[in-house]
């Protein structure tokens, strides 16, 4: 049942990381559309915005959400990093039993989150679940990305059975992310859940949603990201970093 208000942080059986990089623009509906979501499917959630260095007024729209709203948290991170490097920081606060994070675009509907997380809820053993976004309205050059991307990693990783490997949410136990001890602060953070998970045996999840355009603001997708994630992809595979993490985690 809806609420009037958002459940208090405290109660959520879900924290939600946000990276928000120069997101003004879009932030408020997207934050607003996850709230009502969560609210009508009557799941508790906890909002984490993480203001990613943004140069706009993004971090002021996150205080200003923060103090309305219980069930919203803010991370402020000084400088860019990169966009995992902002994931990394919102989820050091996140203490329910499941955690995730989604990007502010609100490219994939709320409704969707939601329904994405209850059907993880009914899952026996531990998952990993995720969005496959089989309809996309992106324009020509974040779909090339997006292609090459994910034909790279599955060269690499041929086991690795996604054909959206960047697609989010992504929503897992909090305990199976602190023994994935992610480290990749770029583009990297994504593929590197998805990796680790494989070798844990952690099963993966996958729900077709439909990918809307953005509602407003620039994508931070550009052909240049192609060669960056060539590059940490293939040094992800052979520096030796996944085998270090493979010989330490526990069993």
């Amino acid at each position: 049942m809806a609420r009037d208000r958002p459940f208090p942080a405290e109660a959520a059986g879900l924290s939600l990381v946000i990276p928000c990089y120069n997101e003004e623009e879009l932030l408020e509906h997207t934050v607003h559309q996850l709230l009502d979501a969560f609210q009508h499917g009557g799941r508790p959630v906890q909002l984490i915005l993480v203001d990613n260095g943004s140069t706009d007024g993004t971090d002021g729209v996150i205080r200003q959400l923060a103090a309305d709203l219980p069930s919203i948290a803010h991370v402020r991170v000084l400088r860019n990093v990169g966009y995992g490097h902002g994931i990394l920081e919102g989820l050091k606060g996140c203490r329910s039993e499941w955690v995730g994070w989604i990007p502010a675009d609100g490219q994939v509907d709320a409704a969707d989150v939601v329904k994405l997380y209850e059907m993880l809820l009914g899952v026996r053993g531990l998952c990993l679940g995720k969005v496959r976004r089989r309809f996309r309205m992106d324009g020509p050059v974040r779909k090339t990305v997006s292609v090459c991307y994910n034909l790279f990693a599955r060269m690499l990783w041929p086991r690795l059975n996604s054909i959206d490997i960047n697609g989010t949410p992504k929503i897992l136990p909090r305990r199976v992310l602190e023994q994935m001890q992610l480290s990749s602060t770029g583009w990297l953070l994504d593929v590197e859940a998805m990796i680790k998970a494989h070798y844990m045996g952690v099963r993966i999840l996958e729900m077709n949603v439909f990918g809307r355009m953005r509602s407003g603001g620039a994508s931070h997708v550009s052909v240049r990201a192609v060669w960056d994630f060539v590059v940490c992809l293939l040094a992800f595979r052979f520096s030796g970093t996944l085998a270090s993490w493979k010989a330490r985690r526990p069993s």
